[in-house]
């Protein structure tokens, strides 16, 4: 149980309010903004007030009705809406540029992640694309202006995620057999990029249907923020030298950009 975080005496003392109530969402990893009013004897209106300061410098994550710890937001089955909270101005950033990549006409596979829907989002000018995806989220919120088609991979929904794991194929609609397809590009959101692993996520399963995506593609754009730099994660999706292009929003890190420069893969940074 996590103690009482304050006294009488520091209710009036929003510095010390706010660092003390960093420290308990952290201990807590996700609490309401009622329980946080109870436990500091303040108004609802500014718990929620503190909240969004806290947020802003990404101490914490703003949730509906509360706060989650970052540590707690990092985990595999943390939903795609406090994810995209994440770092979203560098994941704004990534799917601008990932974006200027497409020309009218192309086919493109998009997986899921919070990155590869910050791309889909900034598709609006796009025209005659042909997209496969297992992002739930982004086959409705593209605009229906950008697409000759939109193809959805079927398989096991995880909910939290809003994706499908399964084949990277397509069921004929005459049939139960399915098509193999190809696309031009394969835009492929992940959770790690490391010098020494490649690139890795947190999901077994769709790290193969990632690595599956990739094969099937010309040309491969793997998107992740700076915050993925020298992160191992559970699962390995391909070795650096599977991908033609890392969009993202800083330089890596030397030992990383080395690694890349070797793996001929391209660092495309927003504006450059």
């Amino acid at each position: 149980m996590v103690a009482n975080p304050v006294d009488d005496e520091e209710r009036h003392l929003p510095a010390s309010r706010k660092a003390r109530l960093a420290a308990y969402v952290t201990e807590a990893g996700q609490v309401t903004v009622a329980a946080l009013a109870t436990s500091f004897g303040v108004s609802a209106d500014t718990i929620r007030r503190d909240l969004d300061q806290l947020d802003n410098e990404g101490v914490l994550i703003r949730t509906h009705g509360g706060a989650i710890a970052l540590q707690a937001a990092l985990r595999p089955d943390t939903a795609v809406d406090v994810r995209s909270r994440m770092q979203s101005d560098a994941k704004d950033r990534i799917g601008a540029a990932a974006a200027e990549l497409i020309p009218d006409g192309a086919v493109v596979i998009i997986n899921a992640g919070s990155t590869a829907l910050a791309l889909v989002r900034h598709l609006q000018r796009h025209r005659d694309l042909t997209i496969a995806t297992n992002n739930l989220r982004a086959a409705l919120e593209i605009n229906p202006d950008v697409c000759r088609d939109l193809h959805l991979f079927g398989g096991r929904v995880r909910i939290s995620g809003e994706t499908t794991t399964g084949p990277v194929s397509l069921p004929s609609v005459f049939g139960p057999e399915h098509h193999e397809i190809r696309a031009d590009f394969a835009f492929i959101s992940v959770g790690g990029v490391s010098a020494d692993d490649g690139f890795s996520t947190s999901h077994i399963e769709e790290a193969g249907m990632m690595a599956e995506m990739m094969a099937r593609s010309d040309k491969v754009a793997v998107l992740a923020d700076h915050s993925k730099f020298g992160r191992r994660l559970f699962a390995r999706v391909v070795e650096l030298q599977a991908a033609d292009y890392l969009v993202t929003d800083a330089a890596p890190p030397a030992e990383l950009a080395e690694a890349l420069a070797e793996a001929e893969v391209e660092v495309a940074l927003p504006g450059a």
